[in-house]
């Protein structure tokens, strides 16, 4: 029988690391670019659970931090929803290459 272990969990969260990468290096717009950094702080939290889980048994460090992470990846998710709802209500466009007309 096959148990699941830590080196499994490193795996996906270094399989939605890579992905979140990619999408934020290959995508124009502001959403797709968003949902890249949420895949990046999703692996993230994804290694400190099972780090907790296997390597501290007992202790809750790794799940306080990944709440914290969680909370800090909502207030982040909600300011650049606004973010890209000004961008798009002045330019028409989320294109992040088409942002940087906005100074002031």
């Amino acid at each position: 029988m096959l148990t699941i272990g830590l080196t499994h969990y490193l795996v996906v969260g270094a399989v939605f690391f890579c992905a979140g990468l990619f999408t934020m290096m290959t995508k124009r717009n502001a959403i797709g670019i968003l949902i890249g950094v949420e895949l990046v702080l999703n692996s993230a939290n994804i290694n400190l659970v099972a780090f907790d889980r296997f390597l501290g048994p007992g202790k809750l460090d790794g799940q306080i931090v990944a709440l914290f992470v969680i909370v800090l990846a909502a207030a982040e998710a909600a300011l650049a929803v606004g973010i890209c709802i000004n961008v798009y209500s002045n330019l028409a466009t989320v294109d992040v290459d088409r942002a940087d007309a906005l100074q002031g």
